[in-house]
């Protein structure tokens, strides 16, 4: 089973995107939402982004895992 935290994309270069996970910030592949766009929120799965989320969806996701750990992009 594979658990996805929403990120907010911050900057797009081509088909490579720069995604912020709650300060933790990764290089996704943004080829399979054409769309997207820098302030959109995203589910990365192996490194290719594959789905949009609203804003408002994102945000309670958000917030039901930093319930469930109070850990969302915090690294140990």
């Amino acid at each position: 089973m594979c658990l996805a935290y929403p990120g907010k994309i911050i900057s797009i270069n081509a088909e490579k995107a720069v995604v912020d996970f709650g300060g933790v910030q990764k290089d996704a592949n943004v080829s399979l939402v054409p769309d997207a766009e820098i302030g959109d929120y995203v589910i990365v799965h192996t490194g290719f982004a594959i789905q949009k989320l609203s804003q408002e969806d994102a945000a309670e996701v958000i917030k039901e895992y930093e319930k469930a750990d109070g850990k969302y992009g915090k690294t140990k």
